[in-house]
């Protein structure tokens, strides 16, 4: 039987932080409501740093691991994002110029709101499971970015505490080294809900309370739908660890309480005690970074990964939500093997390695993130602006966004 899933994963999550009670406290916001929200820093996406070269970022270590053999292997690059950069040419072929991919691979991005890392994940499952191509691989990146300028209707304390920068390359095969995926076991569930939208390139817009019930509908939902997938499934029993899409932590908790209720008629004392156990592990990456929108399911997943126990091999139940929407409840398992082969990547050091901004030097990053617009012909980035937090990539190998010249994206290696 032909097996399926993440051969190898990587994160980027840039090179600067904010600390989110700092800003609180600056906005003068109720700092005991964030204590709830499970909120603890965002990354702060500095001018030198766009989805492009975040995406080439989280890959570049995983490709420089594989034989030349194996990297002609991938047959197929699937970026997926809300943050296009053209409406007409697609990241990949900046990732794969960048990454020094083969040219005979198919290319090609997927914009589905915060659903799009699922839905390019689950289309590299179908793409090696097929065997329309016998031993070749996928790459999957999910990779967004928000610039603190505009968010149209929504609400700017919800937006901007919670809002991140980052993605999360995956490399998908018949050697799922790291997540092996249960072949089968999907349930989804969407429709059409006016909840949070981008109508136009640069601007969110929406009701948060209405995206909240949007995000717990389809929660209940998609689960109930794998439930009647998978014989015998069982909300609890049958997961050792639950991942979410985690625009916050504080969302999750309220989606994993709901559930609880709803499925097992459990009691508050029960309720934590399972959430301490199951889904803690899956937040503590995406409390330092925020909500990297399509990345975020799979952020969440290397963090339940990362600081989980995997003595013996263990199922992760997991749920991707995309605004206006869709959603997905699907699962996998995870052995010691694949938690050790992922912490070779060292995340949780580059994520404590990047640099804490103050509130001076954060909101100083607005004025360049205006003139970073959707649709800008020509714009040069300063790399001596930011000289502290660029030397938190600088003589890394990192890839940095340098400029726009007649529409066409300039980047260079530092």
């Amino acid at each position: 039987m032909i097996k399926a899933g993440i051969e190898s994963m990587n994160t980027y999550c840039g090179s600067a932080v904010l600390d989110v009670f700092t800003l609180a406290k600056h906005r003068n916001l109720n700092t005991t409501r964030f204590s709830n929200l499970l909120m603890e820093q965002k990354t702060v996406p500095m001018p030198y740093e766009d989805p492009i070269s975040n995406a080439v970022n989280a890959a570049k270590p995983i490709l420089d691991k594989l034989t030349d053999k194996e990297k002609n292997d991938i047959d197929l690059l699937i970026t997926c994002t809300e943050s296009g950069i053209d409406f007409g040419k697609s990241m990949s072929t900046y990732i794969q110029h960048h990454l020094e991919l083969n040219r005979n691979c198919r290319l090609f991005e997927i914009k589905n709101a915060c659903y799009s890392g699922t839905a390019g994940f689950q289309m590299a499952i179908n793409f090696v499971l097929s065997q329309a191509a016998p031993g070749k691989k996928a790459l999957v990146i999910a990779t967004d970015i928000m610039r603190m300028n505009a968010v149209g209707t929504l609400d700017v304390n919800f937006v901007e505490p919670s809002s991140g920068s980052g993605a999360v390359a995956m490399l998908i095969s018949e050697k799922p080294d790291i997540f092996q995926i249960d072949k089968g076991a999907n349930g989804y569930y969407g429709y059409e809900v006016m909840d949070t939208c981008r109508p136009i390139p640069d601007e969110e817009v929406g009701d948060s309370d209405l995206s909240l019930l949007s995000y717990l509908d389809c929660c209940e939902n998609s689960y109930k739908e794998y439930e009647k997938r998978v014989q015998g499934a069982d909300y609890v029993s049958t997961f050792q660890y639950l991942v979410f899409h985690t625009p916050f932590g504080g969302m999750v908790k309220g989606a994993h309480r709901t559930n609880m209720r709803k499925f097992k008629k459990a009691k508050p004392e029960g309720i934590e005690q399972d959430f301490q156990l199951r889904v803690e592990p899956s937040l503590a990456y995406c409390k330092r970074v925020g909500n990297i929108m399509g990345a975020s399911t799979h952020l969440s997943l290397i963090s339940a990964i990362d600081n989980g126990s995997f003595e013996t091999p263990k199922r992760l139940g997991i749920f991707s939500y995309g605004s206006g929407c869709c959603s997905e409840f699907y699962s996998g398992v995870v052995t010691q093997q694949g938690q050790e082969k992922l912490k070779q990547f060292q995340i949780a050091k580059h994520l404590a390695a990047r640099l804490l901004l103050n509130m001076e030097e954060y909101e100083s990053t607005f004025e360049t993130n205006s003139k970073l617009k959707f649709g800008t012909k020509n714009f040069e980035v300063d790399l001596d602006q930011y000289t502290t937090a660029f030397n938190h990539v600088k003589g890394k190998n990192r890839l940095v966004f340098t400029g726009i010249q007649d529409f066409h994206r300039k980047y260079k290696w530092v």
